[in-house]
């Protein structure tokens, strides 16, 4: 589980793989084709809840970063508005 957690995370976090990795995660939670069939009780819906809890935790975590990333360049010390202030006496 950890390796496919992995590939999963670093493929996810892949600029060009990125909407192919949400969109195949999307259609495999609404396929009716699954690891575990979702007749059998509890493991059933384990796989789909597992799948959903990454997708959810890592999507959660790049917009996270992203905001970060977004205030921190806000926020770079010298690039702020200046004031130009000649003092001239007449």
């Amino acid at each position: 589980m950890t390796a496919f957690y992995n590939w999963y995370r670093n493929t996810l976090r892949h600029p060009k793989y990125r909407w192919f990795i949400i969109g195949g995660s999307l259609i495999y939670l609404l396929s009716p084709i699954d690891i575990a069939p979702d007749l059998i009780p509890i493991v059933g819906q384990l796989d789909d809840a597992a799948v959903l809890i990454i997708l959810a935790s890592e999507i959660t975590q790049m917009a996270v970063e992203h905001l970060k990333n977004k205030k921190a360049k806000q926020e770079v010390p010298g690039d702020g508005p200046t004031v130009d202030v000649s003092a001239e006496s007449i």
